[in-house]
């Protein structure tokens, strides 16, 4: 079965413990793959970003909350073990305990309500989801929203300013070797289907060819790709990026997986990606960090 709801875990959390002995986080969650079925697939199934696991933080978090409610007892660095609260909760048979559940019991409602947010509004955005599953929805949003964005404003650009911009991000990136150097190689332009040659480091041990097509709509296919190939050829170049801000056909796709020489295909939505990425075209407004307990430290607290 797939990744159960935050909001189904918190129950089958508090019944795994419910013999009234002592257990591990990480033995309560190998309980819980167990109960649930879960796939080693599916136990190593992360967020968008990659962060995190996300049935080891929905577990986490459930115990969290079940702390905060006062149904179990989990001293720092102690074993979990479920209190007489959370055994008179199991023996009223619910259905399931979510946040909604867990608001009767004061010592949640004070950890739920730490700020001025709105009850019924937190309980909406947070039912199905863990608190850093929250956010990190909210920031891949913010992030979608930037590259549509960005797609727009170079589309709308002059390909004299399209062509420093992906200057500007192969820099970036690492290529290129000095700036002066950079701008020399890509300003040849339309010499026999290249846009540009740039430094693979900063040595200039190697060089890449580049293509790059400021285009709205239109998808690059298998034509335009095997032009640009064939311009690699003439220049016994092995080494090659095409970048566009649109999107390349399947056929385009399978078409660099059977070269003898390296094309690198760089679609609109890649290219915006990687300017976030790297910083370029955009500005941060904001920085969020994330912090947890640094076990380690606390390990000699006698």
């Amino acid at each position: 079965m797939a990744i159960p709801q935050f909001k189904f875990v918190i129950l089958p959390f508090l019944k795994a413990v419910s013999d009234g002995g002592t257990y591990t986080l990480p033995e309560v969650e190998q309980k819980l793959a167990q109960h649930f079925n879960l796939t080693e697939g599916e136990l190593a199934e992360t967020t968008p970003s990659g962060r995190m696991t996300i049935f080891t933080n929905r577990v986490g978090w459930s115990k969290t909350y079940l702390k905060k409610a006062g149904l179990i007892d989990a001293p720092t660095r102690q074993p979990i073990k479920i209190t007489q609260l959370g055994l008179e909760v199991l023996n009223k048979n619910p259905e399931i305990i979510d946040r909604g559940f867990l608001m009767q019991f004061e010592s949640f409602k004070d950890f739920s309500n730490g700020d001025n947010q709105n009850t019924t509004e937190k309980e909406e955005t947070s039912s199905d989801e863990t608190p850093e599953e929250t956010l990190e929805a909210g920031y891949q949003s913010i992030q979608k929203d930037l590259r549509e964005e960005l797609l727009v404003n170079l589309k709308n650009s002059s390909p004299a300013f399209f062509e420093q911009s992906v200057l500007d991000l192969l820099l970036a990136m690492g290529y290129g070797g000095s700036r002066k150097d950079a701008v020399e190689a890509v300003g040849r332009s339309g010499d026999g289907g290249i846009d540009g040659v740039i430094k693979e480091d900063k040595l200039g041990l190697g060089l890449i060819y580049i293509q790059a097509k400021r285009w709205d709509s239109n998808s690059v296919g298998r034509p335009d790709v095997q032009s640009f190939v064939g311009a690699l050829n003439g220049k016994f170049a092995r080494k090659g990026i095409f970048i566009t801000t649109s999107q390349f056909t399947q056929e385009a796709t399978e078409y660099t997986k059977h070269l003898d020489c390296k094309v690198i295909l760089i679609d609109g939505w890649t290219l915006a990606g990687l300017m976030i990425e790297y910083s370029v075209g955009v500005s941060v407004i904001a920085t969020y960090h994330i912090k947890r307990i640094d076990t380690d430290y606390f390990t000699d607290m006698t």
